[in-house]
């Protein structure tokens, strides 16, 4: 069985901000006592512990994960901290556009840097661990909807996605006799501080971006931070066990179905 949430020492990345802090404070309401959260935004991180303190242990490594080494190191403090790593959680990402038109080089390299090698390294140091130990433990990749296709801005960060989403399900298969799940959330739309930033700023939709997006969706909003954590506590709970290889698709339409939309 794979280890209890509170008894389970959590790797989360991304963690400063949208869903891999509303995964850190899910985890922390759900009764995980040890995370170690790791992101570029050390004011984010410290700010994360503040909001936890008296609830979970929280020890936080600020890393690039665009760096090869960034997956050691986080392994490393993990180990450091808590002496272990039952459960990881793979929430950094980076959703550059770039299509196949217009995409170089350095766009392919960066953005398969942060959404899948970092995502494989990690997975590889935490099941390492896991092996070393003789123990069960649990991942969970989020990925997104675009993986099953995208929109042409977005070829480059779908790739990655999708090729995340296949490294999701290969190493579910390899360690199913370990005792060791591996499973990933296709994300659609969501509204975190980033999204905010890339479609308010960068894009140039305005404040207002989200009112407009929303009205085009089934339930009038966008999937909430909050919606995909606890869908993921799900995941790394052993109430979804045996479940291990599967990709979560959530999103408001339904895959395959006439005129479905890809967040």
């Amino acid at each position: 069985m794979t280890q209890d949430l509170k008894n389970m020492a959590l790797v989360i990345t991304g963690a400063a901000s949208g869903i891999g802090r509303a995964v850190a404070i899910e985890a922390a309401q759900q009764g995980v006592r040890q995370i170690l959260a790791t992101d570029l935004n050390a004011e984010g991180l410290a700010s994360l512990s503040d909001t936890l303190k008296g609830r979970a242990e929280v020890s936080y490594v600020v890393t690039n994960l665009a760096e090869p080494e960034a997956a050691q190191q986080i392994a490393e403090s993990a180990r450091a901290a808590f002496g272990r790593i039952d459960g990881l959680v793979n929430a950094a990402g980076i959703t550059t556009r770039a299509s196949v038109v217009d995409g170089t080089a350095a766009d392919f390299d960066t953005i398969f840097a942060v959404n899948t090698r970092a995502p494989f390294l990690l997975m590889q140091e935490a099941i390492k661990d896991m092996k070393n130990r003789e123990a069960s433990g649990v991942i969970v990749n989020i990925q997104s909807m675009n993986a099953h296709c995208g929109p042409p801005e977005l070829a480059l960060y779908a790739a990655s996605k999708g090729a995340l989403q296949t490294l999701t399900k290969n190493a579910a298969n390899a360690h199913l006799r370990d005792g060791i799940r591996v499973n990933g959330i296709n994300l659609g739309w969501v509204r975190t501080e980033a999204e905010h930033n890339m479609q308010a700023n960068i894009l140039g939709h305005g404040a207002d971006w989200e009112k407009e997006a929303g009205r085009k969706l089934p339930l009038g909003r966008l999937v909430s931070s909050e919606e995909t954590a606890r869908s993921t506590l799900f995941l790394l709970s052993p109430a979804s066990a045996p479940m291990t290889g599967v990709n979560l698709d959530l999103e408001q339409s339904v895959t395959g179905a006439p005129n479905a939309g890809i967040g």
